[in-house]
């Protein structure tokens, strides 16, 4: 009878939990927050975004530097060997110098665009390592509402386990006595022998699930607080398809970084343009040293070298015209040309899916506030449709695969209920993670709907679905 039933599917498994889900302290089950935190600390594909991104904004500094004044020092020590016909001589000497150099550029086209083009790499690397944080708040919500989902699906299974057990023992016990025949026994075993399978896998589901949750975050856990049915279900705020496409467009991070990534490409074509420009340096040298080394003649000695130490200094501008490398610059720029084209389809195709992704999401939450009641209506419905198929039974009118279908079908609309709850929860947040909106103060409000004492086998159902088949058991004995 539903009686039993109802009462099986809401606290019967409790008294029976396996030792995976015993009870644990308050004190060592885990809220939402702290998942997150310690996906910050220990995830090794944030840290990895992190390294990435230190590497990737040097690239600014070394830009920066080709603007900058250069300054070189060198020495110079050598054996000089000298031979002069006329008058017949041949001098050996040892020679030494020492020089300093310094160089700035003062027009250079292509060091400048390229320092721009660093810019923008740099502002696309932050915002694809913001985009990786954010994600990772999605990442952490995804695998803890798994576990969460998981537990209420074998929560469940365990319950029609122990209701197609006692559909079997009922079956032997009416068989013993001649009210039914052997068919019935051998469907109530086939059933429960389905439901046990069932719940192996499902044990198998949630082990899974936690060890996904210690992959994210590199810490064990024993329990973690589960999500109240009184979590408000509502639709998203605003309800407006394109208020939300039009808050991505403005602040979907991933977005907003293939914009910089066109930027770069346009400077990077304006850099690779440059190289058919003249570049002028102011140059200052200064060199030391013997005349052996740096070469100086002196007229009076008839073209001997002076052995005597030089110092000489220099200061002037350098010019340099390009005139032809090979065709090596006009195919950079044509390169150049190609890799913009790339870079703004890209940033289209990643508009377009953002664009489908906001409206989609945005549809999947709306559809999901329907889903949580509808689905919640069904299992009052599956109830009563295995009261009335037991009272069928009962009297002749229906048979026993009515029975164990009418069962099978409740605990089916029971997960589909959980299942549909979770869902809600992570499609809110995928859709202001397109929205470009998501950060930790969402994972913040979520954790006050959390239950510090959940446990699956007792709350995987609402408490007045429960309560209600409590009253039902004893008002009709």
């Amino acid at each position: 009878m539903l009686r039993k039933l109802s009462l099986a599917v809401a606290v019967s498994c409790a008294s029976n939990t396996m030792a995976w889900a015993a009870e644990a302290p308050l004190s060592t089950k885990t809220d939402l927050v702290s998942v997150y935190q310690e996906a910050v600390d220990n995830n090794a594909d944030l840290a990895a975004a992190r390294a990435q991104y230190g590497a990737q904004k040097e690239v600014v500094p070394q830009a920066r530097a080709g603007l900058l004044p250069n300054l070189s020092g060198g020495a110079e020590v050598a054996d000089v060997r000298t031979s002069i016909d006329q008058p017949s001589a041949i001098a050996n000497r040892s020679a030494h110098s020492y020089q300093a150099t310094l160089a700035q550029p003062l027009f250079r086209a292509d060091r400048w665009f390229q320092y721009q083009a660093a810019k923008d790499v740099n502002e696309q690397a932050a915002l694809q390592l913001s985009a990786t944080e954010q994600n990772l708040i999605l990442q952490s919500a995804e695998s803890y509402f798994n576990v969460l989902r998981s537990q209420d699906n074998l929560a469940s299974t365990k319950a029609e386990e122990a209701a197609f057990k006692r559909q079997l023992d009922q079956s032997n016990e009416r068989f013993d006595v001649g009210l039914s025949d052997k068919t019935d026994v051998l469907q109530s075993q086939a059933s429960y022998d389905t439901a046990r399978a069932n719940r192996i896998v499902a044990q198998r589901q949630v082990d899974y699930a936690f060890q996904a949750l210690i992959t994210l975050t590199n810490r064990q856990y024993n329990s973690i607080q589960g999500i109240v049915h009184t979590l408000p279900i509502l639709p998203p705020a605003p309800n407006d398809a394109k208020s939300w496409v039009d808050t991505a467009a403005r602040q979907n991070l991933n977005l907003l970084a293939s914009n910089y990534a066109v930027s770069s490409a346009e400077q990077t074509l304006k850099q690779r343009k440059a190289g058919h420009l003249p570049t002028l340096d102011a140059v200052a040298k200064y060199e030391k040293g013997d005349n052996d080394a740096l070469g100086f003649a002196n007229p009076n000695s008839f073209g001997a070298p002076y052995g005597g130490n030089v110092e000489q200094s220099t200061l002037g501008l350098q010019l340099n015209i390009p005139i032809y490398s090979g065709g090596l610059t006009s195919s950079q720029v044509r390169q150049s040309y190609a890799q913009l084209d790339q870079s703004e389809q890209q940033r289209e195709s990643l508009r377009r899916q953002v664009v489908e992704n906001t409206r989609n999401l945005h549809r999947a939450v709306n559809t999901d506030v329907e889903q949580v009641q509808a689905r919640r209506q069904s299992i009052i419905s599956n109830q009563s449709a295995v009261e009335a198929t037991e009272i069928g039974y009962q009297v002749g009118t229906r048979n026993i695969v009515d029975v164990l279908d009418a069962q099978r079908q409740l605990y089916t609309s029971v997960r589909n209920y959980n299942n549909t709850r979770y869902d809600y929860i992570l499609d809110n947040l995928r859709l202001k993670q397109a929205a470009g909106t998501l950060n930790p103060g969402d994972l913040e409000d979520l954790r006050r709907y959390l239950k510090a004492d959940y446990n699956p086998d007792k709350d995987f159902l609402p408490p007045d679905l429960a309560s209600a088949a409590e009253a039902q058991l004893k008002a009709r004995p």
